[in-house]
């Protein structure tokens, strides 16, 4: 007679199987296992497995129960295996915004990517470790463990140690001020999966996702920051010093002075009486916040580029490190003739999209994948397209990969710009051959005749060139450009990736080269900013193994910071006669939209931007939709401030002060999207 494993064990069979998914899927992406909160990961999951164990329970046909057992098996381990190749692309997971906000298109565009990596040894191995419970239970589960009908005694003692086991994990949590905090005002899906695993974030996705957060939301009061002092020693002051007059101590003669007047600064803010408002809902909220802040003040840089051209590029993967004298002189050139950022960010949460988002909006992509899509209908006043049309100037945006990836068919054409969006489909291919990726030298030479002559012109480039993967039969660009970085000290695929982007290169020194001769050079702006870090780099990567990331970098990339750094790029031709603007605190993509507002001296509310014009007296913070931030005095990460000089004494609540002010800045982004305040605020004003 066979012998059947116990009932008892069937029980545990469902958590342990979760539990199997939820480590293989840890080790295979975010990492971190050896940390308490996988305790809570362990409970949730007997937690969430007692409900499929109560359901394969019910009947008295085996059938059905068997049924029940192997579906729960086989669909549970789906998630697991989408996201850990989602992950293995992107760098980052999937949420349920991003997943209906560009996941098809993601996806669709790189099929050969993605079925190289299914297929690679790497993926084989997760689709069999994933699939491997599935195969056991349909092989062995009929004969020896599918489960059979319970007793309700069973079933209600089954109920209450589910239910139990889920409260205690809650419980817990509640202890811990950081984690309560991720899970409520300071939620991330990125964080909360590398906590408490898969399947707690997706459901707390779910319930983020359905949530009306456009409803009355306070902000929160912000405690005053702490002023820091810098200790210093200065020497002392005399009045006399001595001279060689027989050892005689001479009175210094002293000449006053001739000073300017001071100049008075204004604050860059609109005429709005926010008091005045019809006001409603979340309107009511967001009018009092912006009220209770101070505006930052006009200064020295005000209007420095009034007047002239902008170009502005999302370039796709760009790099500080693709900087170079020699590979890239142009770039070199702009980078260290311009406005030198030395500590800049492009915190990564949405891939390009987000990036893309946040280089325009200067604001967090609190939405996901679908943040840039919820602005093809919202009133977007504050976009340097919209800045600028409203002064007069031609506009246009360009893309030279598909016109309708991530909808930008739809929402480019609302950024502002006078003549529209062109990409390859309706336009583009005029210019740009059809290989992968797409030339960013042959978009610039086809598209600058266009626009020259059109002055002020105001341009807006995103760039593939520079898109993965970084092989010579996989990317036209790396091959094209190949023989330029062979000899370099460098592994196949960091040259690759160079080489992708010599394409960029190119493209600005054809650009700098005809702004020159026709001599508006002096009168134009370029602005170039990356979408996000190159995480087409390392298929297997992870913070901590990041291997041809950290190759690039010249260190070993364990933190976001570290991996998000990057350099921003202001240049125009005037600059380069002037002595050098160095921008050495910690900036951000989100900084770029104050920044030139301020630079170009157009009529804009620093209130309602939540970056800062960095010539401001505003303090510099850096931060991301994981609520981890920067200052200058220090770095916070994991719930621990780590300061960036020991000799400088932090405060007492300076930390809980830069945390409150960060978490309103992320919800004033989220309301600003989901409310189109803009269009609520200039329609009031009309």
């Amino acid at each position: 007679m066979e012998k059947k494993i116990p009932q008892w064990l069937i029980a545990v069979m469902f958590p342990v199987i979760l539990f199997y998914y939820e480590v293989i899927f840890r080790v295979s992406t975010v990492q971190g296992l050896l940390k308490f909160s996988t305790v809570y990961m362990l409970l949730f999951c007997i937690a969430y497995a007692g409900i499929a164990w109560l359901l394969a329970t019910l009947s008295s046909r085996k059938g059905l129960n068997f049924g029940i057992t192997l579906g729960y098996i086989f669909i549970t381990s789906l998630p697991f295996l989408i996201e850990y190749f989602v992950y293995r692309k992107f760098k980052i997971l999937y949420n349920l915004n991003t997943t209906l906000g560009g996941a098809a298109d993601a996806l669709g565009d790189y099929q050969e990517d993605m079925w190289l990596m299914i297929l690679s040894a790497e993926g084989i191995l997760r689709i069999v470790l994933f699939l491997l419970p599935t195969v056991l239970f349909a092989i062995f589960g009929w004969r020896y463990a599918t489960p059979q009908k319970i007793s309700m005694r069973s079933r209600i003692a089954g109920i209450l140690v589910a239910a139990g086991v889920y409260g205690l994990s809650w419980f817990g949590i509640s202890q811990d001020t950081n984690l309560t905090l991720m899970t409520s005002t300071e939620y991330d899906f990125q964080s909360v999966v590398g906590e408490f695993g898969l399947i707690t974030g997706l459901g707390l996705d779910v319930k983020e996702y359905f949530s009306d957060d456009t409803e009355v939301q306070s902000f929160e009061e912000i405690p005053t920051i702490p002023q820091i002092i810098i200790p210093t020693t200065v020497p002392p002051t005399e009045a006399t010093i001595p001279e060689e007059t027989g050892g005689e101590t001479q009175p210094v003669e002293t000449v006053p002075e001739v000073t300017e007047p001071p100049v008075v600064y204004t604050p860059n803010q609109l005429d709005i009486d926010y008091a005045s408002l019809k006001s409603y809902g979340s309107y009511t909220e967001l009018n009092n916040y912006v009220a209770s802040l101070t505006p930052t003040m006009k200064n020295p840089y005000t209007g420095l580029f009034a007047g002239k051209n902008l170009i502005f590029i999302t370039a796709e993967a760009f790099s500080a490190e693709v900087i170079d004298p020699e590979l890239t002189p142009t770039l070199y050139r702009l980078a260290n003739k311009g406005i030198q950022f030395l500590d800049y960010y492009q915190p990564s949460g949405a891939g390009t999209t987000g990036g893309e988002y946040q280089n325009i909006f200067g604001m967090l992509p609190t939405e996901s994948g679908m943040s840039f899509k919820l602005t093809q209908d919202n009133c977007n006043y504050f976009t340097m397209g919209s800045q600028l049309d409203r002064l007069g100037y031609y506009g246009k945006a360009y893309h030279n990969n598909s016109y309708t990836f991530y909808s930008r068919h739809l929402t480019h054409k609302n950024l502002g710009y006078s003549d529209g969006y062109m990409g390859y489909g309706n336009g583009m291919e005029e210019y740009v051959e059809d290989l992968w990726p797409q030339s960013d030298l042959q978009m610039i030479q086809g598209t600058l005749p266009t626009y020259i002559d059109k002055q002020p012109f105001n341009i807006y480039y995103m760039t593939v060139s520079g898109h993965s993967n970084y092989t010579r039969y996989g990317n036209c660009m790396t091959n094209k450009n190949w023989q330029r970085v062979a000899h370099l000290d460098y592994s196949d695929e960091v040259k690759g990736y160079l080489a992708a982007n010599l394409e960029f290169e190119d493209a600005m020194a054809h650009l700098v080269e005809q702004l020159e001769l026709a001599g508006i050079a002096d009168d134009t702006v370029i602005v170039i900013s990356a979408d996000h870090f190159p995480y087409g780099l390392d298929d297997e990567g992870w913070l901590g193994n990041m291997p041809y990331l950290s190759e690039l970098y010249g260190y070993k990339v364990n933190t976001v910071f570290q991996r998000d750094h990057s350099r921003l790029i202001i240049w125009s031709g005037c600059l380069e006669e002037m002595d050098p603007i160095v921008v050495d605190t910690p900036t951000s993509s989100l900084d770029i939209l104050p920044t030139l507002s301020n630079l170009f001296g157009t009529e804009f509310d620093s209130r309602l931007m939540v970056g800062r014009d960095v010539f401001s007296e505003a303090p510099a913070l850096v931060f991301n939709m994981s609520y981890q931030w920067k200052t200058e005095y220090g770095t916070y990460m994991g719930g621990v401030f780590t300061p960036a000089d020991d000799s400088i004494p932090i405060p007492d609540g300076y930390v809980d002060a830069v945390k409150a002010v960060v978490r309103n800045k992320v919800k004033f982004c989220n309301l600003v999207l989901k409310a189109d305040y803009f269009e609520y605020l200039f329609e009031e004003q009309s």
